[in-house]
């Protein structure tokens, strides 16, 4: 069987941070109920609700086909509702579909919304894996992104997790804050390896449109983009050196980077986002979610033809309540076929993310051409610049690769 991977929006929050463009909103308990009555029906309705028409036929999702190897609760903050509720999607998810018995099974939460009652009904139920939004040890620094708890919060959260038999724990963090410093970065990356977690994901903060940190941060953004020096960020030079900082103290924890900005004691890589990475199909459900499927194509007088699709769910909440369980697509806001161009640029440009970088094996039994068939061009010149290597028969980033790492991944796509 197929792998297939879930994930489950839960777009409710305590308060909107202040760096935060995710799609997710405050809201009472009866919104939010009405909310997981959707939920369930779009569940219960997987795949006769996929049966939306595109210009050139019938699509169909045979779920018998695929068994399940991760489930992500993510949002906003999953761990705001009752822990119920979580345990009764994942109670009717394992109805629908045929689950792998080791399944990894996610969710996020943000301390101080997760108490030791709830931590202990989502382990029982079979949750094996959490990631804990911390994002700085500092409480000045907490309070200026607009979070809810603090370092004391967090630990308290942290420690009850494990005390209710979790051992399977990310930490989200976040480096470049405003007026955030090499010295206090430094500080809360070795607070949190003293807890010495399984996992640890370390992002720079992007200050987005539409936030209110771009009312404020926006133009110093800029000025650092076009390679000045800003007045309230950190500058490029301070960025980088919390970068490399972060690689020296995380390996010499023994955690290895496997991902850009991801890192895990050995054999606690994040299943769900390597699956991500490495092309794994998804199904989506929620506000927003997004989900990737080969379907067969029916069309007449035609055999059946697999494609891959990609999905995107309504990001207007009123549509979603309306039509999470309809059979006619009208939760899907966007549906689109996939091209053989667009999955090998997804296959380079998600797959040079992980370190091990992609296989030029995998690439030709997936397409029927080679590597350097498509992209010579782009792969002489990126490392002739220094930006990419080879190691046998893989291509990856160097480590000058892995800072320009954006800038690499772009010219893969034509």
């Amino acid at each position: 069987m197929k792998s297939l991977e879930l994930y489950i929006h839960i777009p409710f929050c305590v308060r909107k941070c202040a760096y935060c463009d995710f799609l997710s909103v405050p809201a009472g308990r009866n919104q939010q109920k009405t909310y997981f009555h959707a939920l369930e029906q779009e569940i219960q309705h997987f795949p006769s609700n996929l049966s939306g028409h595109i210009d050139t036929g019938r699509l169909i999702f045979d779920k018998e086909d695929y068994i399940v190897t991760s489930v992500f609760f993510g949002g906003g903050t999953p761990s705001i509702v009752p822990g119920e509720w979580i345990i009764r999607l994942l109670d009717l998810m394992r109805m629908q579909f045929h689950f792998d018995r080791n399944a990894e099974i996610s969710i996020e939460c943000n301390p101080g919304t997760a108490d030791e009652e709830k931590l202990r009904t989502y382990r029982s139920a079979g949750v094996n894996r959490l990631s804990l939004g911390l994002q700085s040890a500092d409480n000045r620094e907490l309070e200026l992104l607009g979070r809810i708890h603090t370092w004391e919060d967090f630990l308290r959260t942290f420690e009850t997790a494990e005390e209710a038999g979790f051992s399977n724990i990310n930490v989200d963090l976040m480096s470049a804050l405003p007026g955030q410093t090499a010295a206090s970065w430094e500080t809360t990356l070795r607070k949190v390896l003293e807890l010495r977690p399984q996992h640890i994901s370390a992002y720079s903060l992007i200050i987005e449109e539409g936030t209110p940190f771009f009312e404020v941060y926006g133009e110093d953004a800029r000025v650092r983009e076009a390679g000045g020096i800003p007045q309230l960020l950190p500058s490029e030079d301070e960025e980088r050196e919390m970068y490399r900082m972060t690689e020296v103290l995380l390996s010499g924890a023994g955690m290895h980077r496997y991902e850009i900005s991801n890192y895990a004691l050995p054999g606690y890589e994040c299943r769900h986002n390597t699956g991500y990475w490495n092309g794994t199909e998804y199904a989506g459900f929620g506000l927003g979610a997004s989900s990737l499927l080969e379907m067969s194509e029916r069309k007449k007088g035609d055999e059946n033809k697999k494609v891959r699709v990609r999905m995107k769910n309504t990001d207007e909440m009123q549509t979603y309540l309306m039509h999470a369980g309809d059979s006619d697509g009208c939760v899907y806001k966007d549906c689109d076929m996939l091209s053989y161009q667009d999955q090998m640029e997804e296959f380079m440009f998600l797959g040079l993310r992980m370190m091990r970088g992609i296989s030029e094996t995998d690439f030709q039994k997936r397409f029927g051409r080679t590597v350097e068939e498509v992209y010579s061009g782009v792969i002489r010149r990126q490392m002739e610049q220094g930006l990419l290597q080879r190691k046998g028969e893989r291509i990856l980033l160097t480590d000058k690769g892995t800072d320009l790492s954006n800038m690499v991944m772009a010219d893969f796509l034509f």
